[in-house]
């Protein structure tokens, strides 16, 4: 069985309906989740004739981690996680193990490294956050300078380094290089407001609304988080 690439989900809690699950229910018994065949001691809820689980403990039967930054949820599985759940019901042979595992070393250079993909959650959450009170303060006209912002910015360079550090396959460099992108040009937007503040120049409440730069990077973070929750790095230019 090839080992099933890390998937990555945004959620919010509790909402997590797994379609591979079987459910045996009983009223007024113990409710019990299988898993490929295989009971687990995961447990469940009804909540409007619908099953729900919890994330952590999903996790953790699966061999799995959960990591979280505001509202986005990422939900990884280790190496041969699928295969843990499935091997007391399957006889694989010995024989096949070194082919199979080389097949899962493939699968993950494919995509995002768990390590990279935490930092750059992470990162992407600083430089919304940053983005946030620029905005905030423009639309109501709070008095813009360079040590409002200057918490946010140290911040997101802390988290870009860490991403940076974190970066181990291809597609995690690829995608640090378009985190680093999105932190210079938020930069450049934040620097081109205090200078305006500056100068004395009239600042509109709704100037952003108008912004080629502040579109691209509302662009460029659609983007950033589409690539996280697919796992996957698609470059469509919008971090340029």
């Amino acid at each position: 069985m090839n080992r099933t690439k890390s998937i990555i989900l945004l959620l919010t809690v509790g909402l997590l309906v797994a379609p591979m699950i079987v459910l045996s229910q009983g009223g007024g018994h113990k409710q019990t989740l299988i898993i490929n065949g295989q009971s687990t001691q995961v447990p469940l809820i009804q909540l409007n004739g619908h099953p729900y689980v919890g994330l952590e403990a999903l996790a953790d039967a699966l061999n799995g981690s959960l990591s979280s930054s505001d509202t986005m949820f990422a939900l990884s599985f280790s190496t041969g996680s699928t295969n843990s759940t499935s091997s007391a019901t399957s006889g694989a042979s010995a024989a096949t193990a070194p082919a199979s595992q080389s097949q899962a070393a493939t699968a993950s250079n494919q995509g995002f490294s768990k390590q990279f993909l935490d930092a750059g959650i992470e990162e992407m959450s600083t430089l919304r956050e940053w983005h946030t009170a620029l905005a905030s303060a423009i639309q109501n006209g709070i008095p813009l300078s360079a040590g409002l912002l200057a918490p946010y910015k140290a911040q997101a360079a802390t988290n870009l380094r860490l991403a940076e550090v974190a970066a181990v396959t291809a597609a995690d460099h690829s995608a640090c290089q378009l985190l680093n992108n999105g932190f210079q040009n938020m930069g450049k937007l934040a620097d081109k407001y205090i200078n305006r503040r500056a100068d004395l120049t009239y600042i509109s409440p709704d100037a952003l609304k108008s912004d080629e730069l502040d579109q691209r990077l509302i662009a460029c973070g659609r983007s950033l988080r589409s690539m996280a929750a697919s796992g996957q790095f698609v470059d469509d230019g919008s971090c340029d």
